[in-house]
């Protein structure tokens, strides 16, 4: 044992993790850290390693695509970091860690003196994005969905579809408080992210011990959107010849403001979620969101107006 752990430690692996949770914008915190110079970040932001660990991937379900794009042999999670140099901080993103009941027993085993960040979203909210986020794929409405949740997880659908089970959080983070260090976990609020963004940050480079006054571009955020025009979403924002071409004949800054203007044509309004399934959301989670606020030592009666 004693051989294989001096043998992990001589690897290049990460220092710190973000664990979640999905849709709660994990994707801009990636993509703001990535850009500090004292933090390298994977190259494939989800590598979901410590969840999905040699296993052959089949899920059932109309994106399969997290077959795909998963890490599931340490050879290829340790390539992934293969070209740090002398970052402080060296981290990847991977919502699935915190939903995961795999993913903690990895963690611990290969790299127990990890730092851990959780941001969170409230559940209700975050399982709505999750369904808009599907809109395209998901044939049902948002309550006929929940309604049929724990058959697609039966059947073995991907955890991005799991809307409501991925939202109990204290369930989820309590058995990390129990195996880590306390103060090497940081858990931040999503609401934070939107409304003080720099400020969370700074917080998130103190945690890390990087350089403070650094700061990112943060004019990008990952929003989901629904097009009225699937096609044209996809020429807008895929790798094609049109998009190509535009830059031969269109600069740049005149291709970004016409792009964001098609994008804003292009984006139908989506309803806000009923009041009936907000009610019903309520009534579930009420008592993990108040286990949770035990938890973290933090009011989160917002969540359950």
């Amino acid at each position: 044992m004693t051989e294989i752990s001096e043998s992990i430690d001589s690897m290049n692996l990460p220092n710190f993790l973000i664990i979640g949770a999905a849709k709660a914008g994990t994707t801009s915190l990636y993509y703001y850290l990535s850009q500090h110079p004292q933090i390298f970040m994977s190259s494939v932001k989800e590598p979901r390693f410590f969840a999905l660990e040699g296993e052959k991937l089949n899920f059932q379900n109309p994106d399969n695509a997290i077959n795909f794009t998963s890490v599931t042999s340490f050879t290829d999670y340790i390539s992934l970091f293969e070209s740090v140099t002398n970052e402080i901080a060296v981290g990847e993103a991977s919502p699935l860690y915190m939903y995961s009941n795999k993913a903690i027993d990895r963690i611990h085993k290969y790299i127990p003196e990890v730092k851990l960040i959780a941001i969170l979203r409230n559940p209700i909210d975050r399982a709505y994005s999750s369904y808009k986020h599907l809109i395209a794929l998901e044939k049902l409405t948002f309550a006929e969905a929940l309604l049929e949740e724990e058959n697609r997880i039966n059947n073995n659908w991907a955890h991005l579809w799991h809307y409501k089970n991925a939202g109990y959080y204290y369930k989820q983070l309590n058995p990390y408080f129990e195996r880590f260090d306390k103060s090497k976990i940081k858990i931040l609020l999503f609401e934070d992210l939107m409304s003080k963004p720099l400020e969370l940050l700074q917080e998130i480079f103190s945690f890390l011990e990087v350089d403070t006054t650094f700061v990112p571009d943060m004019n990008s955020q990952n929003v989901s959107v629904n097009p009225k025009y699937k096609i044209l979403d996809r020429i807008l924002n895929g790798r094609n010849v049109i998009r190509s071409s535009t830059k031969m004949f269109i600069p740049e800054r005149a291709r970004k403001f016409l792009a964001n203007g098609v994008r804003g044509w292009n984006t139908k309004e989506f309803p806000p979620i009923s009041s009936e399934a907000r009610l019903h959301l309520i009534d579930e989670y009420r008592e993990d969101i108040l286990n949770l606020q035990e938890l973290l030592e933090i009011d989160l009666s917002s969540w359950l107006a």
